[in-house]
């Protein structure tokens, strides 16, 4: 399929985020490119259908963020692999159907800063776009919860790390391992929803991360490091 690239007029908002989509199904690539045009702040400069497509895309417009399905011909994963070896400012959002854990763990090692999946709603990948263009990582939370730090895979990123979790944090972590929000934990703990605020503030400083998605993502380089 040829690869189409749009040729849009100068935008005078300068925080436009500028967007290609890749994906072998023209009609829901069509449905993808058509809610991500319709947001404000968001400008689709390119469409493909092949990992070829996606490669040359990076390399010819250089979008800010790149909506790419892991299953397209020629490999996702390598497409994803060329783009962030040879145009790492071009961030991808991988929207797939594919809710396997290795898959998850695939892209984000080679190198896609999100994964959202196929059935969202157009609002709900537009903001993910937007999220990933400030420089944030994500992942869709039923996946996240699969990846975040389990049992005694809590102690690997914890050697890691310059300093131990307490017993009580390794407790709390848990409960975030399982998909639990802090108003839960709290309710299962008899505490405050403030004290488990505070208890995840020390983990993730701990961890070096900012959030739980980022803590998933260092679960995954820590345990196929």
């Amino acid at each position: 399929m040829p690869i189409h690239m749009t040729n849009p007029q100068p935008s005078a908002n300068i925080l436009t985020v500028r967007v290609a989509v890749v994906d072998d199904h023209p009609l829901f690539r069509a449905g993808t490119v058509q809610a991500l045009a319709k947001t404000d702040g968001l400008e689709v400069v390119g469409e493909g259908a092949t990992a070829a497509d996606a490669v040359k895309i990076a390399r010819e417009l250089s979008p800010d963020v790149m909506v790419l399905d892991l299953r397209l011909p020629g490999g996702g994963v390598e497409a994803i692999t060329n783009i962030a070896r040879d145009c790492p400012n071009v961030r991808i959002l991988v929207l797939t159907a594919s809710e396997n854990e290795q898959d998850v763990t695939a892209t984000l090692q080679a190198g896609a800063r999100g994964y959202i999946l196929k059935g969202s709603c157009g609002g709900e990948v537009a903001k993910t776009v937007q999220a990933i263009a400030q420089g944030n990582s994500y992942v869709a939370p039923s996946l996240a919860a699969q990846l975040l730090i389990k049992g005694p895979q809590i102690k690997a990123v914890v050697k890691k790390t310059a300093r131990d979790l307490t017993c009580r944090e390794e407790e709390i972590f848990g409960f975030v391992s399982r998909g639990m929000s802090n108003k839960e934990i709290a309710r299962s703990l008899n505490c405050t929803e403030r004290t488990i605020k505070h208890h995840m503030t020390n983990i993730m400083q701990k961890l070096n991360v900012r959030n739980r998605v980022e803590a998933a993502l260092k679960s995954v380089q820590v345990m196929h490091a």
